[in-house]
């Protein structure tokens, strides 16, 4: 530090600005974690990370320039992000635990299950409750010692290093694709890991969980971000655990288990034949889904497709009607959008706007009134919806059902029961779709659903709706909202689920996304969000869309899909 007459100069120091409490200079060699002290805002969950100047930053980093700093917790705006570290130190915490409770096991974090995260333990035996009891005693007690959880930056040689020394060699193969000649590492004690993100400062911080034996595995129940200072119940999500083992089983068919060997199959110019196989195993799903249709078509009425943003539902109906007409029924869509109520009755969300999500929004007594008519052979005027009036008016399209005909609704309520009230549910059948991502980066980071649908997102509406990156990232936790609310409760009363993940999937999607991503400027909150896609996007080899059939799923957010000709 520069120094004259043995004293600080203001050319010393850092002048930075903290949202909720000022600015201030800091000497040179500050940490953001040192700056806590200076944070007057009320805070019930602990501070994790801090943004600064929009990039966001583990609070073990050093103030380095005159910047502003907005703290992040579990409870804030940001509480997402700050789930997100949460998350990620938890599960270094775990891994821990488990190497000095089973020393030579290796922990396999596969996927997440409601609010938690299910795994699985390689041992030279079976892992039993005992285990997985003895596991969460010496997490507890590792965060009772509130061991420091320190981070640097090494080059690629030192780092095979540690995690050899950690007995992680299975890691070593994907620092081949790491663009950079350094590498973040997060070590706790012994304990060294690759980092993707950012950490908490210590084991201390990590005080909520609960590790659940869930055979032949286990789940690490966590807070949500909805209510972080608590654990919510378990919930069994028996359907939704079956699709993830449906997944590994053709990820294993396809010896495509994680991004590594991904990335392999790709560099061998197999690519073709795994995009082949992998749209053929969606078909043969599809396939199977209209033949339990057909088997009770004598019943089923009405076919209900519901499903979280981007997950692909479209194209998912398009192509379920091919099934279905390849066995003599024909498909007839109705849409729910033409039943919204007029625009004065819709009601409002807590911030006083219109919430055309909520199910109250849907005319469902009109609704439901149709279809009753409809399924006993009536004929009925259909409705339409003028979005820019706000209002629904007669269409003079008639419609009435033929003895093949089957009605098809999309839409986010579909499977609400509330939304058909008057059916019985022996006479509707329920779909449930969502992009339910299969592969890890490694066996300790698995890829969130989130990014597939938030990709695919940020592309098609990009390329076709005129919205930039900035625009979709900032809208989406809006969408996650609705989705929390309005879909997720109600996946497990779905008769079928269907996967519409891809496995070859995000190596096309990111010579899309790439250039869009690299538009969001440092000067928006949501180059965050960008740069971390971007950053996992680095790891993927990339391979063209030339092989992508045109029926894909994925068509529907690139382009060239043969049942939407006009993108």
């Amino acid at each position: 530090m520069a120094q004259q007459d043995n004293k600080v100069t203001q050319a010393d120091t850092y002048k930075i600005n903290i949202t909720g409490y000022g600015t201030l200079d800091v000497l040179p060699g500050t940490t953001f974690l040192d700056l806590l002290s200076y944070d007057r805002i009320n805070r019930r969950t602990p501070v994790v990370a801090a943004y600064v100047n929009n990039v966001l930053m583990g609070l073990q980093a050093v103030i380095a320039s005159d910047c502003n700093i907005e703290f992040v917790d579990l409870e804030s705006q940001y509480g997402a992000d700050g789930m997100r570290i949460y998350t990620r130190s938890m599960v270094m915490l775990l891994v821990k635990a488990a190497s000095e409770v089973l020393p030579g096991c290796q922990v396999k974090m596969e996927h997440t299950l409601g609010n938690g995260v299910y795994g699985e333990i390689d041992y030279h035996r079976f892992v039993r409750l005992a285990d997985i009891q003895a596991i969460e005693k010496r997490m507890r007690e590792i965060v009772q010692e509130d061991k420091p959880i320190e981070v640097r930056q090494v080059d690629k040689e030192q780092a095979k290093e540690l995690l050899t020394e950690s007995k992680q060699t299975e890691k070593l193969d994907l620092l081949r694709y790491h663009k950079h000649d350094k590498i973040w590492i997060h070590t706790c004690c012994w304990f060294h890991d690759i980092s993707y993100g950012n950490m908490v400062p210590s084991t201390g911080y990590l005080k909520l969980f609960r590790l659940r034996y869930y055979m032949p595995g286990f789940i690490l129940e966590l807070p949500e971000p909805e209510s972080p200072r608590v654990l919510p119940a378990y919930v069994e999500h028996g359907k939704l655990a079956n699709i993830y083992y449906e997944s590994v089983k053709w990820s294993n068919v396809l010896k495509v288990r994680n991004l590594i060997d991904l990335n392999k199959t790709l560099e061998e110019n197999n690519g073709s034949n795994l995009i082949r196989v992998a749209e053929a195993f969606h078909e043969k799903r599809i396939s199977q889904i209209a033949d339990s249709i057909i088997k009770n078509i004598d019943l089923i009425r009405i076919v209900l497709i519901a499903g979280p943003s981007s997950s692909g539902k479209t194209s998912f109906a398009q192509r379920l009607g091919v099934q279905l007409r390849v066995n003599g029924i024909n498909p007839v869509p109705i849409s729910l959008d033409d039943y919204f109520v007029d625009r004065e009755q819709t009601p409002r969300d807590k911030n006083g706007e219109f919430d055309f999500e909520c199910l109250e929004a849907i005319a469902s007594d009109l609704f439901n009134e149709h279809l009753i008519s409809l399924i006993q052979g009536e004929e009925i005027e259909l409705p339409k919806y003028d979005f820019v009036a706000g209002k629904r008016s007669n269409s003079g399209r008639m419609l009435k059902l033929g003895p093949q005909d089957l009605l098809v609704v999309e839409g986010i309520h579909g499977l609400n029961d509330q939304l058909t009230t008057s059916i019985p549910k022996g006479r509707k059948f329920k779909i449930y779709v969502s992009a339910l991502t299969q592969l890890n980066l490694d066996s300790h980071n698995w890829i969130p659903t989130t990014y597939m649908r938030m990709l695919r997102r940020i592309v098609r509406d990009h390329n076709f709706r005129g919205s930039s990156a900035t625009e979709t990232i900032r809208r989406w936790p809006s969408i996650k909202h609705g989705e929390e609310k309005h879909i997720f409760p109600f996946q497990e009363s779905a008769d079928v689920m269907f996967n519409s993940a891809l496995i070859y999937e995000l190596a096309v999607l990111k010579g899309f996304a790439m250039p869009i991503l690299n538009t969001v400027s440092q000067e928006d909150r949501e180059y965050a969000m960008a740069q971390r896609l971007r950053r996992f996007l680095s790891y993927f080899i990339q391979v063209p869309c030339d092989d992508v059939p045109l029926n894909s799923i994925v068509r529907e957010f690139i382009g060239n899909s043969c049942f939407f000709p006009a993108e």
